[in-house]
């Protein structure tokens, strides 16, 4: 599924909203002709100006490993019509030439990407948002935690779901972005609401 007359630039301002709800995300990177694409429950906006994220990825993964050595990645936030393949993608390893059939993720299921405008990174068709980055190294965290940062360099969204700095799902059920809970078990976003003002008690 393509959304290429959908996708809009996200203000970098406002690009940490695109993860502020706390959605599952798919992790790309690409480094010295290789590929690759993963999921991830761990990560979160950290800034506003200039706008920073941090992801968690474990030492044993192949995504990590390229975007050591290329030095950037993207996020890209997927949506309720690719549950199954957000699963799938966080189940299998891109090392599993086995499972994979001795082919990236990419080609193994099928995926359609587009060039992002600032990084050499894959980006998902299909999705929600991307926001790609630019690694701030930190070593000790890395090593110790395998926390990432990121300085997000580029974002964009799908306008039928987020413009104005928010997001809006009525209307795009298949839009709604993932929640994973654990063990292929997600939440998928559901109704929002504005919080009205509420004055203090008086004594």
């Amino acid at each position: 599924m393509t959304n290429a007359h959908h996708r809009r630039p996200v203000d970098l301002a406002k690009a940490y909203r695109l993860l502020n709800h706390g959605p599952t995300v798919l992790v790309s990177a690409a480094a010295g002709g290789r590929r690759n694409i993963m999921a991830a429950a761990w990560a979160m906006p950290l800034d506003f100006d200039p706008p920073k994220v941090a992801v968690v990825l474990d030492k044993s993964t192949y995504t990590r490993e390229l975007l050591e050595a290329s030095g950037e990645f993207v996020l890209q936030v997927p949506v309720r019509a690719q549950l199954d393949l957000c699963n799938a993608l966080g189940s299998v390893s891109g090392r599993d030439a086995e499972a994979l059939g001795d082919v990236d993720k990419f080609e193994a299921y099928g995926l359609a990407t587009f060039a992002g405008s600032t990084t050499g990174a894959p980006l998902l068709e299909g999705c929600a948002a991307w926001l790609e980055c630019r690694l701030l190294p930190e070593p000790p965290i890395q090593q110790r935690y395998d926390l990432f940062l990121g300085e997000v360099v580029a974002a964009q969204a799908d306008a039928r779901v987020f413009s104005e700095g928010r997001w809006h799902f009525d209307g795009q059920d298949a839009l709604r972005t993932l929640h994973h809970v654990a063990g292929g078990h997600f939440l998928i976003d559901g109704d929002a609401a504005d919080a009205q003002p509420l004055a203090p008690l008086r004594r």
